[in-house]
């Protein structure tokens, strides 16, 4: 019986309508007809910049794109092609197994740290999201590798490839976005307490009826910074200025996204901005966001040096853990998480 199937891929094939639980209310479908195309609709950088006479210049790019726009796409990111194209094949060949050998790895419980599962939340969300992923946790790498998919065979070793890079990648991000805020080089990675390192391979299957439904609905990311890399297929849009913006894709590239715990950081100076997943009636989409957080038991705050009587601190001090229960439990909402961690008015 096709309600018994746990994954969207196997329930779908083939279908002509949209299943009623993934339709969204009329006051909340994607509206695609009002999205807003532009060939660079978010800025893109150059990362040579940062290794040379124009440092100072990309390092104020970064700024004003974390500043004004929250997204930034990224080339010459020091990630090889070819590392991107075999990333891309393992995640299609891993979503092409059959059923049985995929849903060996399947599980509905938020922590474990190796999971295959559909939509965002199955336990607490009323319509279903047009997904299926994979959560790999992937830093400190030796921690987590052996949960992995052992089929493709090739998995982990191109897995664990790609997440040492990336997460190379980020630091020097990280450096740039500190340097950039007028801090000390290392002041964010040194606020992360331990690092962690999260990805997800997104499949969103060709879907009948686009319109109906989402790959994800808007949200803003809970962790520090996502790096993401898509496919050639379009599907991720960006709030901007009260517009959904589509982003499309430029090939070997990668788009950055500040997430929640920036924001706290920058004391608001950098924003978390709102973005979406639509999908395709013809086609398949596959995105693989890393996530990179601060360590569950990390205390954050906004910088010291970001805070005077002009510009009071904006939040109150957590920890990340306690965050991202919040955020978890409460779903893919539109009024971001951090409204409940700011600072007393009082």
């Amino acid at each position: 019986m096709a309600s018994t199937k746990l994954l969207l891929t196997d329930l779908v094939s083939g279908v002509s309508h949209v299943p009623s639980s993934y339709i969204r209310p009329i006051s909340d479908r994607p509206n695609l007809s009002d999205v807003q195309t532009s060939e660079v609709s978010i800025p893109l950088i150059d990362l040579q910049g940062l290794h040379g006479s124009n440092h100072s210049d990309t390092v104020k790019q970064i700024g004003q794109a974390c500043q004004h726009h929250g997204f930034f796409q990224v080339k010459n990111h020091g990630i090889p092609e070819t590392l991107i194209n075999k990333i891309m094949r393992t995640s299609r060949d891993f979503f092409r197994l059959p059923e049985s050998e995929r849903l060996k790895n399947y599980s509905d419980d938020p922590s474990k740290t190796t999971r295959l599962s559909t939509s965002f939340n199955v336990k607490t969300e009323k319509v279903s999201n047009w997904r299926d992923f994979l959560r790999l946790h992937c830093y400190p790498l030796e921690d987590y590798v052996h949960d992995w998919p052992s089929n493709p065979p090739s998995f982990r070793e191109e897995v664990a490839e790609y997440c040492t890079s990336v997460r190379g990648l980020v630091l020097r991000l990280l450096e740039a976005i500190s340097e950039s805020l007028g801090l000390e080089r290392d002041y964010i990675g040194k606020a992360l307490g331990k690092h962690a390192q999260h990805m997800a391979m997104n499949y969103y299957p060709p879907c009948p009826q686009p319109e109906l439904t989402y790959g994800l609905p808007g949200h803003t990311d809970p962790n520090l910074i996502t790096i993401l890399l898509q496919d050639d297929v379009p599907g991720l849009q960006v709030l901007s200025n009260g517009k959904w913006i589509a982003v499309n894709p430029i090939s070997n590239t990668f788009i950055v996204n500040i997430g929640d715990q920036m924001q706290v950081i920058s004391n608001d100076r950098y924003k978390s901005v709102l973005h979406r997943a639509v999908v395709n009636s013809n086609k398949e989409r596959i995105s693989i966001p890393t996530f990179y957080c601060p360590s569950y038991d990390a205390a954050v705050e906004p910088a010291k040096e970001l805070i005077s009587d002009e510009q009071p601190a904006v939040y109150r001090k957590f920890t990340y853990g306690e965050y991202y229960e919040k955020f978890w439990n409460r779903g893919l909402a539109t009024q971001t998480c951090l409204d409940m961690f700011k600072a007393s008015s009082a």
